[in-house]
């Protein structure tokens, strides 16, 4: 009998430490971009969950109990940073209690940390609107910079699991490839429109236009997160008309009857874009968010030459 429980209780050693080698890391990303990277990654050893919807506005997120659960068994917890999800993320975390996700902590990760932040204002008020105080956050639609973020990445996941370092640098490497190869040809098919003049809902594509040599001029918002006004469409209609803006960039989730009286008022196209890994099935993984996003500019603007 002594030997039969002490075989039984190896053996139920073994499975307890095969099954705890075999755990996937679990990690829950802010926004679905973010997420995905973190797939490109990890692939099979994690287990990634994103809080924001692709479909809707990352600033504004219903804080459901369902997600302080899921953050209550992360490993990690990957944080956009530059305060997009401040009005809704502090709360998931204090109340999911884990310590392993606490910043200070390896399970903690800030995407933005080492980004060359655009925007950062140098005076803030109230009178500014719905300003970040640290710089625009939607520093992932530069793909330069979803490259920085996989890097960083790769290796806090190496410091967590070394285990499976080599594993996740291989990955690494395979997904830098694949953005290196298509930088170029999204480039080439942006290039006839370099220096572009064009107006966008929210000032969500400053990092986009900056890559690729686009012409932010203004936006519909008369300040951020402030909708717009009948004063400032009356306004930004004419110098729309003298600037020669030729596209009307907007999110998916934004309204649509105000970017379709201006661009009938000034010539203008809109493009109706996602700005997440997912908002349309066409854009699965990061680089077919770009491969879509970059094909409905190009293919608005041939139109409108």
């Amino acid at each position: 009998m002594k030997i039969k429980y002490c075989t039984c209780f190896y053996l139920f050693l073994v499975i307890i430490w095969t099954s705890t080698a075999h755990a996937k890391l679990k990690i829950v990303a802010t926004t679905s971009d973010l997420g995905a990277i973190a797939r490109e990654i990890g692939r099979d050893k994690v287990e990634v969950t994103s809080i924001a919807k692709p479909t809707e506005d990352p600033h504004f997120v219903d804080a459901k109990p369902g997600f302080i659960v899921k953050l209550n068994k992360a490993d990690m917890l990957i944080d956009g940073g530059l305060q997009l999800e401040i009005g809704w993320l502090p709360t998931l975390v204090t109340g999911a209690r884990n310590q392993k996700i606490l910043p200070g902590n390896p399970g903690y990760f800030v995407a933005s940390a080492g980004i060359s932040v655009l925007e950062a204002p140098v005076t803030l008020n109230r009178a500014m609107g719905d300003v970040h105080p640290f710089g625009n956050p939607h520093f992932m639609l530069d793909p330069s910079n979803g490259k920085a973020v996989a890097t960083h990445l790769c290796d806090r996941l190496c410091q967590i699991d070394a285990a499976n370092g080599r594993y996740y640098k291989n990955n690494l490497n395979d997904f830098v490839k694949r953005l290196d190869d298509k930088l170029p040809e999204w480039q080439k098919m942006l290039a006839p429109f370099q220096g572009t003049k064009i107006v966008t809902y929210h000032k969500t594509f400053p990092y986009f236009a900056k890559r690729f040599n686009l012409d932010v001029v203004d936006t519909l918002e008369p300040k951020p997160g402030i909708p717009p006004s009948p004063t400032h469409i009356s306004q930004l209609i004419p110098m729309m008309k003298d600037e020669g803006v030729k596209l009307i960039m907007i999110e998916q989730f934004r309204e649509r009857k105000i970017p379709e009286f201006v661009a009938d008022q000034t010539g203008a196209k809109v493009v109706i874009l996602p700005i997440m890994v997912g908002g349309l099935k066409e854009t699965d993984d990061y680089v077919t968010l770009f491969d879509y996003t970059i094909n409905q500019i190009t293919s608005a603007l041939k139109t409108k030459s």
